[in-house]
């Protein structure tokens, strides 16, 4: 996600372990015609969204079993969640969305197991001392958390987000953390390194948010860097989680299309697998007006997803959130004319919008993987 403050939609305030609720067989309003998820398999793409385990509503579950064919949790994996203190591990939050996937044959991504930007950091981990020799105990820990996460939900995640957002986009170096004051560039080398001892079957993915808008060069510049020294140093790495929150400065039409294909052109040269792990539009710069809005949406959704389909590479792509009550956005960059946000591809009351159609239609258009 872009840079945020720590009070934005990652506030956990009320997240239980408990169950989610019971869904109807038939979800009522659901679009009709083929799923998502349907129309994604066509084409070899798997399609799904972010879940919560905080405020689930049935109506909003059955959208979500009938278009989807993978969830991630959206806070329920991270390490503020996980490890709130010192050598106490909560896994419940991350069991109950772990369970809904299972009980309902969806596959389960995992994010992340390196959030390496300081803010999202539980205050412990943050001011932890690494004592006389950091280096090897800020290897031990990070080996330790991780072997414990990923034996924990074992073989059922099959894709997991191993870092995430460690470039600085303002500088498009990697972030000063605890992790790189001790080991520099090595703690991203050492987190590839545990996943793929401790979950050797799954997909193993640097996911970041630089985007393809007017003013994230420095950004790109930076991620296309890490890309390289990972190859170059023989990182076990598999795929480039592209975050795509479309308009994630609330500028929807500023996209840099030809620098974006060829920072794309650079990273599947480099044999990355491509991945949409966070999809929604930002609309905060588009008119008050309902259907002005959605049809801007729409349109600068459909854009960009030709775009990204446009690549083989490309076989996984996630909303981050399938209905506008359920959306991150809402909190974080409200807009001036206090309306709510309508990044999603269902409304609040979980009626399909011209986003929905939009991302069916380049799913149609796109090649066959």
């Amino acid at each position: 996600m872009p840079d945020l403050l720590p009070t934005r939609r990652h506030v956990l305030a009320g997240l239980s372990a408990a169950a989610l609720p019971v869904m109807a067989s038939t979800p009522v309003l659901a679009a009709s015609g083929p799923s998502l998820r349907a129309l994604a398999a066509e084409k070899g793409i798997l399609f799904g969204s972010a879940l919560s385990a905080g405020t689930m509503e049935p109506a909003y579950l059955d959208i979500v079993k009938a278009e989807c064919g993978v969830i991630v949790p959206e806070n329920e994996f991270k390490v503020y969640v996980i490890a709130t203190q010192p050598d106490r591990y909560n896994f419940a939050p991350g069991d109950t969305i772990a369970g809904f996937a299972r009980d309902n044959g969806m596959k389960l991504r995992g994010h992340t197991l390196l959030w390496n930007k300081a803010e999202f950091m539980p205050k412990w981990l943050l001011n932890i001392d690494f004592g006389a020799n950091p280096a090897r105990e800020a290897e031990r820990y990070l080996r330790d958390y991780i072997k414990r996460v990923c034996t924990h939900y074992g073989d059922q995640v099959f894709s997991w987000d191993v870092v995430n957002e460690t470039i600085d986009p303002q500088t498009g170096d990697i972030r000063d953390t605890p992790f790189t004051r001790a080991l520099g560039f090595d703690c991203i080398r050492i987190a590839f390194e545990a996943a793929r001892e401790y979950a050797p079957k799954a997909q193993l993915v640097y996911n970041d948010y630089m985007s393809w808008e007017r003013g994230n060069e420095t950004h790109r510049k930076g991620v296309l860097k890490l890309l390289e020294t990972l190859r170059a140093k023989n990182v076990p790495i598999d795929g480039f989680g592209i975050q795509s929150h479309i308009g994630n400065d609330g500028h929807i039409k500023e996209a840099q299309n030809d620098q974006w294909r060829a920072f794309i052109d650079a990273a599947v040269g480099m044999d990355y697998k491509l991945l949409i792990t966070e999809f929604d539009v930002n609309d905060k710069d588009l008119p008050t007006d309902t259907a002005v809005r959605d049809a801007g949406v729409a349109a600068a959704a459909k854009d960009y997803l030709d775009l990204m389909f446009s690549y083989k590479q490309l076989d996984q792509f996630l909303c981050w959130g399938m209905s506008d009550n359920h959306s991150w956005l809402q909190g974080w960059t409200p807009r001036a004319d206090k309306t709510p946000q309508r990044p999603t591809p269902y409304d609040a009351q979980y009626r399909p919008k011209p986003l929905r159609e939009a991302i069916a239609a380049a799913l149609k258009a796109a090649p066959k993987r």
